[in-house]
């Protein structure tokens, strides 16, 4: 019995009409095999050893933490067919909440206080969308302009006046477990200052993740890893996407729709607010107003880069996270990134004109990755007024060149009313 693309009995909802090869591990290792020896051969011509330090590497992860659980958790809401433009909002509702209970309960209250006011977001969020039926754009924007307001508020109320605290930002919080390798890490750092190709950025990217690597960041990869699990390996997951699909079919196999979709934004809620989390426990150790920076936006690319599946998302994570922790090193490091670029550019122009048949967009894409690469023999470094937008720019040119080929949940965005089928 099927509906919809519904299969009973198994375990898959096929994502298109033409079922697509998956990667698997295999596949990914290899990619970021790839990646690395690109990464060492730009380094190597470029001269700017700082794009393969592990002092950036280690920077990029914190950075890619955030946007991650951001991203997964609107991978969530999504794929139970509720848009989930608020992740911004629920972020900044986390940030605060990590920041309260983690000064006045400890850390791992923080923690909980994070996801606790995420989830808070996603109820509301949830309430409009789920009950009442509002666009999801809009309950979105408001989400965003309520977590923003709302966090202001109960900063300048319970934040001002305590000890290093003040209407903007809390006090000092205590930080999370990290944890070092002994005597690995050490000898990783002597072999990544030799800068030989591709052994020395192997060192580097190893020396990142085994020295000071906090605990939350493992709880975070652990959750993509879970999630992978519970949507695409169990009958709770199958259900879940199938609201996301074809909520008419899903009612019809008995499925309540609208407690999945309020279960997969409440967990979506969660999510976001635990990436606040991290900005507030590990990345800074305190509140402070702003400092989302935007996350939730980046996040919600990436998920769309990732083609609201975990691995792609980790990926777009990855490397939103990589771009923004080289802006952070100057100007110089991110010149070296116009090479990059450049070459990157016209390779896909090429490839859309000569494989895809797509001549404006293949010429669009050699065009600019000439003017790039001009830009970087005519230049020694970026102005600093332009390095910050380098995320941002990484960010426009991915979803640029890889919404050729994504694929959203069908009933993505929909509003649904119970019993609407029958």
């Amino acid at each position: 019995m099927s509906a919809a693309g519904l299969e009973v009995g198994t375990s898959t909802v096929p994502d298109s009409p033409r079922r697509k090869r998956r990667y698997g591990p295999r596949e990914w290792a290899v990619i970021a095999i790839g990646a690395l020896a690109v990464i060492s051969v730009l380094r190597v011509v470029s001269g700017a050893n700082d794009i393969a330090s592990s002092g950036a590497l280690a920077a990029a992860i914190g950075l890619a933490v955030p946007i991650g659980l951001a991203g997964l958790g609107g991978l969530w809401s999504e794929r139970a067919g509720v848009v989930n433009i608020g992740l911004e909002g629920m972020m900044i509702l986390g940030t605060w909440g990590a920041g309260f209970f983690g000064y006045h309960m400890g850390p791992w209250a923080g923690v909980l206080g994070a996801i606790l006011m995420g989830m808070i977001g996603g109820l509301i969020h949830a309430i409009a969308t789920v009950t009442f039926g509002v666009d999801h754009i809009v309950s979105g924007v408001a989400i965003n302009i309520i977590g923003l307001g709302v966090a202001k508020y109960l900063a300048a109320r319970f934040f001002n006046g305590l000890p290093g605290g003040g209407p903007t930002q809390s006090p000092q919080v205590k930080e999370l477990p990290s944890f070092t390798l002994p005597g690995i890490s050490p000898a990783l750092g002597d072999l990544e200052k030799k800068h030989w190709f591709f052994v020395s950025d192997l060192a580097a990217v190893l020396r990142a993740i085994c020295t000071n690597l906090s605990i939350l960041t493992i709880i975070a990869i652990l959750l993509f890893v879970g999630t992978w699990w519970v949507l695409w390996r169990t009958s709770f997951g199958l259900r879940l996407r199938s609201v996301g699909e074809s909520p008419v079919a899903a009612e019809s196999l008995g499925v309540n729709v609208l407690r999945y979709k309020f279960l997969a934004v409440l967990v979506s809620g969660g999510l976001a607010g635990l990436g606040g989390g991290f900005l507030a426990l590990v990345a800074a150790s305190i509140y402070r107003d702003g400092q989302t920076g935007g996350r939730g936006y980046i996040g919600l690319a990436a998920m769309i880069f990732g083609n609201w599946r975990p691995g792609g998302l980790l990926t777009g994570a990855a490397l939103f996270g990589y771009t923004d922790a080289v802006q952070l090193r100057g100007g110089a490091t991110v010149h070296a990134f116009l090479l990059l670029f450049a070459v990157l550019l016209i390779a896909v122009g090429i490839w859309q004109v000569v494989r895809n048949r797509r001549m404006v967009q293949g010429v669009l894409a050699i065009v600019v990755g000439v003017l790039v690469g001009w830009w970087y023999l005519a230049a020694d470094a970026v102005p600093a007024e332009l390095t910050g937008t380098t995320p941002y720019v990484t960010t426009l040119l991915v979803l640029a060149f890889a919404s050729q080929r994504l694929r959203m949940p069908a009933a993505d965005g929909q509003i649904y009313r119970k019993g609407e089928g029958h």
